[in-house]
């Protein structure tokens, strides 16, 4: 079978590298944080205010901002959660399962945009707050893949794969979803809990089974 690797080059850009060695992808782990709409922005931080970017992401156009906001569930709240941007079509807020206890609510596996029927949550910023009646996720793990690097490991949009990484905390992840987009970097994304379970921190590679 053909096997390699893929790493990511920074520079002005970043493009993905074939090495030898197995089938692999950069891992990413994905803190809590929220999506929001231009009225949730408004409402929570003033009218007229614009998210000011702190530093870009991996994925095209997506960036981390300098604002912060609360999430309040009935059994407790979340302080200096992170924003990112830019602004979307409805707001939602992706937390892990160890966030969705403590804050009492819960929280279903979905992808990001997936978020009818999900848990209410409640989102405060210095200019106001945000009742939401659904909209808080636990992001399920996926793959994010250009269509050439799909077509190179032999997979497509709405797949799903397995990823082992190893280490002395090795895990092999099931159900890793596959999204594929030419707007995309190739990585997978994982939340925190996924993370530490496998003992994850750093540049980390881990191979498509």
């Amino acid at each position: 079978m053909d096997r390699r690797y893929y790493r990511i080059v920074w520079g002005d850009f970043m493009s993905v590298e074939s090495c030898s060695g197995g089938r692999g992808v950069l891992i990413e782990g994905s803190a809590r944080h929220v999506h929001l709409t231009r009225a949730d922005v408004e409402a929570l931080f003033g009218k007229g205010f614009q998210l000011s970017v702190k530093r870009g992401l991996l994925q095209p156009g997506e960036f981390l901002t300098e604002e912060k906001v609360t999430l309040v569930g009935p059994r407790g709240r979340i302080e200096r959660v992170s924003v990112l941007g830019p602004e979307r079509k409805a707001t939602q807020a992706e937390v892990s399962l160890t966030d969705a206890r403590a804050l009492g609510v819960t929280a279903p596996v979905r992808l990001s945009g997936d978020t009818a029927g999900s848990a209410p949550i409640r989102l405060e910023g210095p200019a106001g707050a945000v009742e939401l009646t659904e909209g808080c996720i636990a992001a399920k793990r996926h793959l994010h893949v250009t269509p050439a690097d799909a077509e190179t490991l032999g997979i497509a949009g709405r797949d799903t794969v397995r990823v082992k990484v190893g280490g002395g905390r090795g895990l092999v992840f099931d159900e890793v979803s596959v999204r594929v987009s030419e707007k995309f970097y190739t990585e997978v994304h994982l939340d925190y809990d996924e993370m530490n379970a496998a003992g994850l921190s750093g540049e980390v590679f881990g191979e498509i089974l």
